[in-house]
């Protein structure tokens, strides 16, 4: 029962209550408008700490299409943050005037301490390089709508895998299900995390069959899934560094001859260059499905949340 729930973290939700929620998502995309009224007289309130397009976009376009309301914040300087007011204050305050909350925020372990302060259920829109659990239920949906399946699949991990959140909350999420091969594609300085590659493989060590390398045409027949990110240049300390690295992988036409016939690529967005324009005209490109995906998963997540039937 999701009724009443947080989401922080992935990990929170089982395997079962994954494929729930993406049936529903399913359920949606199929008749959109037998929900359309789903959720009249429920608020969403959003609460980003950190700019952001498509997440809050699609929250509250989620919201708006199950018959709901909206209220909160784009950035901090637009809330009382700006005047010094506590995250646990600006939680307790929100939560009196919504029913259900979305909160992105750029330090790690934001959503859980929230977590503890709220009486609405909450919703971690992503919080620093930690977490982005709706991000991967969006690419759950995208990978089973294109794909078919969630399991025995090669996949493909490219760019930012240090401090690119939507991939640490992928891979732990994937390495759930069966028969699934990583290729993480990054240079030395951008590799995963030690902390995350313990959490999502050592515990399934006998299971789970991963590659580090820096080369991505190396490995490109082998995929059946290309997950591109970008380099973020707001997680950088150095300047330097960010430029040295910005261009470390950049997809395009003649790199994808190389691919399969059937291979899709993701990207959570936004895009910098790391995936050329002329890729955008190629039926393996998703990207753009992925994002109009991830507003009905978050339909259907803010539904089993408020226990709506």
């Amino acid at each position: 029962m999701l009724k009443g729930r947080n989401l922080i973290n992935p990990d929170d939700l089982t395997v079962s209550e994954l494929h729930e929620i993406l049936s529903l998502a399913q359920k949606i995309i199929e008749s959109p408008f037998d929900f359309s009224d789903s959720c009249r007289g429920r608020i969403l309130g959003t609460l980003f700490f950190e700019p952001s397009t498509r997440t809050r976009l699609s929250f509250e376009a989620a919201m708006l299409r199950l018959g709901g309301s909206t209220l909160g914040f784009s950035e901090a300087l637009s809330s009382s943050a700006a005047k010094g007011e506590s995250l646990i204050d600006t939680i307790r305050t929100v939560a009196c005037y919504a029913d259900i909350l979305a909160m992105r925020h750029p330090k790690e372990g934001s959503a859980a301490l929230a977590s503890e302060y709220t009486t609405v259920p909450l919703i971690n829109a992503g919080d620093g390089g930690h977490y982005h659990p709706t991000q991967t239920l969006t690419d759950l949906l995208t990978i089973v709508e294109t794909k078919g399946d969630l399991e025995n699949l090669t996949i493909g991990l490219c760019g930012d895998l240090k401090f690119g959140r939507t991939v640490h909350s992928l891979l732990k999420t994937m390495t759930r299900f069966k028969g699934n091969r990583f290729l993480l594609i990054s240079p030395d300085e951008l590799q995963i995390p030690n902390y995350v590659k313990r959490l999502a493989f050592d515990e399934k060590a006998l299971s789970v069959d991963y590659v580090e390398l820096e080369r991505m045409e190396d490995v490109l027949p082998e995929l059946d899934v290309l997950y591109m990110t970008r380099v973020q240049k707001e997680r950088f300390f150095n300047e330097a560094d960010y430029v040295r690295l910005k261009d470390s992988y950049i997809l395009n036409a003649k790199k994808m001859r190389h691919a399969k016939e059937d291979m899709i690529v993701l990207h959570p967005l936004p895009r910098v260059n790391e995936i050329s324009l002329e890729v955008d005209s190629d039926p393996r490109a998703v990207y753009f499905q992925q994002a109009k995906f991830g507003m009905f998963v978050r339909m259907a997540l803010i539904l089993k949340l408020l226990g709506v039937e």
